[in-house]
């Protein structure tokens, strides 16, 4: 089979298209011959180095989609043909044959592709799990960083669909004014913009880093702020403590392990509004996974509006 793996931090171009055994699945484990592989920002980040120097050489986990073709030992809840949409950590996403929790995993329902499953399994878990940990009232507003990602275009329609009437989207250019507003945004703002308008009460922040702050600053007295991204910043406990503010992290890992009813209820909804036309998860490029460098150059430029998927 093929793989992609890093030798060394950098770039896209550090990317590596190699054969490989096919790998065995443990314990509660799937062996699913993928069909489509989400493409985030945190991998990206992870070949460059920035998340704490992975050991190398480095596999990217993330999102898969695609058939089970082995079951590991103590796998109940799956057979060998279920097409199933799941995270994957240790093992690696990026290849044509993946390893698969089956405590992650979740089928993908008849009339839904792949592509969509791996725009929904991670992107919009994140997204509808980030509102839910927020809570905003109808009565409130939300600011979406991010907000042409993967993520953030799914947050600007899903917070729209629960009826929240001022949605702001944050974004680093102007171009994705016409996507983001076709989406359901109310404003847009770019995050050089001196002015981001009237305060928020939630901030949902895909970016974090240097952005931070600006984040916070854009919330109301007693906003709350969900950090779900792997950028990291800083911000002063005294502005939180000034303006009863609070930032709450938000990991799915977590969220799916101490929440798992109301992450598989998340699932549920997600594709009930996809498969019914409400919510549209946009792909922005479709690669071949030997291409896997070119799906890396959009995102580090952040050109993408919505999902880059890349096809094994």
């Amino acid at each position: 089979m093929r793989r992609v793996r890093f030798y060394e931090y950098g770039g896209p171009e550090v990317l590596r298209v190699e054969d490989a055994e096919v790998p065995k699945p443990g314990p509660g484990e799937l062996l699913v011959r993928t069909e489509a592989i989400g493409v985030t920002l945190p991998s990206v980040r992870k070949v460059r180095g920035e998340d704490g120097r992975t050991p190398l050489p480095g596999v990217l986990g993330g999102e898969v989609a695609g058939t089970v073709i082995a079951l590991g030992p103590d796998v109940t809840d799956f057979e060998v043909g279920d097409r199933i949409t799941s995270l994957t950590f240790s093992g690696g996403s990026y290849s044509e044959l993946a390893i698969a929790p089956g405590s992650m995993a979740s089928r993908i329902p008849d009339g839904g592709s792949a592509v969509q499953a791996v725009a929904l399994v991670r992107s919009g878990h994140v997204a509808l799990a980030a509102l839910a940990t927020a809570r905003p009232l109808v009565s409130e507003s939300v600011l979406i960083t991010g907000a042409a990602s993967g993520v953030g275009h799914l947050a600007i329609q899903l917070a729209k669909l629960q009826g929240i009437g001022r949605v702001v989207a944050a974004v680093s250019s102007n171009s994705k004014a016409e996507f983001l507003r076709g989406l359901g945004a109310d404003e847009i703002v770019t995050y050089d913009s001196e002015d981001w308008g009237e305060p928020v009460d939630v901030v949902l922040d895909g970016v974090g880093g240097d952005l931070l702050p600006r984040a916070v600053s854009a919330l109301a007295p007693g906003g709350r702020l969900v950090f779900f991204n792997s950028g990291g910043g800083t911000v002063p406990a005294f502005d939180l403590l000034a303006g009863s503010k609070t930032i709450t992290g938000l990991t799915m890992a977590r969220f799916a392990s101490t929440q798992r009813e109301l992450y598989d209820q998340h699932g549920e909804e997600l594709w009930k509004l996809t498969l019914s036309g409400q919510l549209q998860p946009v792909v922005h490029a479709r690669i071949p996974l030997a291409d896997a460098a070119r799906a890396h150059e959009i995102i580090e430029a952040r050109a993408n509006l919505g999902k880059v998927v890349l096809l094994p």
